[in-house]
């Protein structure tokens, strides 16, 4: 019997607001809850990861910094990225951390490919890219085998403060989005067909998307 997930489209958001929403979700949750997904756009904000070297931040300017929980470097939110975050119970779901992040590594490389953008994962640094610059970043964390925060995806966005960062700590990369490379400008087409490639990939039921606050 496949998990049911339920979705929810929150909109554009205050990235603070979200984070403190997942956390929430996170430490409230039980055995019997069920798992979820959430999409947005956030506001612009760089967020940093628990990890996050300040030599990496390079001209933030008047976007805010947001310390997260989540792994990694810094990376930029903004209008026009589909943002996804994943509030899975790993165990109930069979899922290792592992096969987690490589599932939505796949799901980003099956969404790029449905409108003709060759996509690939690295080993050594997570996300997906195109060609050398990158299109979707990943950051996780797992707490009492439960998942929160997830994804970004470049659709259709302003890449110019991208240049004040070292996207994700990496210096030899670029940025890119699908609009760019013959992709859709609609982000929310593609977020239909992200979540139908997020449900393939993990095998999973998805409820209607609902819309508002999580």
């Amino acid at each position: 019997m496949l998990v049911r997930v339920r979705t929810r489209d929150l909109g554009r958001t205050d990235y603070r607001e979200v984070f403190r929403a997942m956390q929430a979700f996170t430490a409230e949750r039980d055995p019997k809850t069920t798992d979820e997904i959430w999409l947005t756009e956030h506001d612009p904000v760089f967020t940093q990861g628990q990890a996050g070297k300040e030599e990496h931040l390079i001209a933030p300017g008047d976007i805010p910094v947001v310390q997260s929980d989540r792994g990694g470097q810094v990376t930029y939110h903004g209008p026009g990225q589909i943002v996804g975050y994943l509030l899975f119970d790993l165990r109930r779901m069979g899922l290792s951390v592992r096969r987690l992040v490589s599932g939505i590594e796949d799901a980003v490389v099956n969404t790029l490919a449905c409108y003709g953008i060759s996509g690939v994962s690295r080993a050594d640094a997570r996300g997906v890219y195109v060609d050398n610059a990158k299109i979707a970043a990943l950051g996780l964390r797992v707490r009492r085998g439960c998942s929160y925060h997830g994804l970004s995806l470049n659709v259709n966005m302003d890449l110019a403060p991208y240049a004040g960062i070292n996207p994700c700590g990496l210096t030899d990369i670029g940025v890119t989005q699908m609009c760019d490379l013959g992709g859709p400008d609609d982000i929310e087409t593609v977020k239909r067909t992200l979540l139908d490639d997020l449900a393939a990939v993990y095998e999973i039921n998805l409820d209607m998307l609902d819309t508002g606050d999580p």
